[in-house]
């Protein structure tokens, strides 16, 4: 299974995501790849692991510097080398860190190197989860796009919501093969969808449903505390939960 979100910055995609692989790992689904995305990378942290090397530095010197490559390796060897080398290895969930854009430069023949790797090592894993920003260049460019699921996460906001259906569109533009697509609204408080619903309906995107304010979440941040670690009765742990039985992952 492979399941990405999306959405503007802030409105929960690295919760979502951790709470999923809570719930994942709770009923004996793994093993587990997550996959930051975001160049403001903080899944490792919601993970309680640690931050591995991010490939995108690896993948530069590549295109930039052959002579790095050991003699008698092909680049393509040596390209799955150092992307096992970023791999932070847990005990049921591996993360990898895809890290910021490119720098200058065309480096088109690095990236298909690298897709073609990415798709060999998600072949090894029963569940692949993304962490994408907002733009969908990571998903469109530098990994497989056959997603099972996507889901573009806002906030509680008109704006929020607005900003989910851009998603939307610039996915149909650029073409992704992509499954099942949900919106789900984070950090709502009661009455929100009510008010919302005009423009949720105006999105096209079905809604999975909504997570509700959690003060636990915040205070979980506040102190760097693993989202891993939220008990299990905490309202926006319930919430993934039932979403996920809603759309059939669980």
């Amino acid at each position: 299974m492979f399941l990405a979100v999306a959405g503007k910055g802030g409105t929960g995609k690295t919760t979502f995501i951790a709470l999923t692989i809570k719930h994942l790992l709770a009923a004996g689904r793994r093993p587990i790849l997550a996959v930051d995305a975001d160049p403001n990378a903080n899944l490792a942290q919601a993970l309680g692991m640690e931050a591995p090397t991010s490939i995108a530095g690896i993948m530069q010197a590549v295109a930039e510097d052959r002579e790095q490559i050991p003699l008698g390796m092909t680049k393509d060897q040596y390209v799955a080398y150092r992307l096992h080398q970023s791999l932070e290895e847990g005990q049921d969930i591996d993360l990898l860190v895809m890290g910021g854009p490119e720098g200058p430069g065309c480096y088109c023949y690095v990236n298909n190197l690298l897709r073609a790797q990415l798709q060999k090592l998600v072949s090894s894993y029963a569940h692949v989860l993304m962490d994408n920003e907002a733009g969908l260049e990571h998903l469109s460019r530098r990994t497989t796009q056959n997603v099972d699921y996507f889901f573009v996460i806002s906030d509680a906001t008109v704006k929020g919501i607005r900003s989910a259906a851009r998603i939307k569109e610039l996915a149909q533009s650029l073409k992704l093969r992509l499954g099942q697509e949900f919106l789900v609204v984070n950090r709502a408080r009661p009455g929100d969808k009510e008010a919302l619903l005009p423009e949720i309906t105006k999105t096209q995107l079905p809604l999975a449903g909504t997570i509700p304010v959690d003060p636990l979440v915040a205070e979980y941040d506040l102190h760097c505390r693993p989202l891993l670690a939220l008990p299990d009765e905490a309202p926006a742990v319930q919430a993934v939960r039932e979403l996920l039985q809603r759309v059939g992952i669980l």
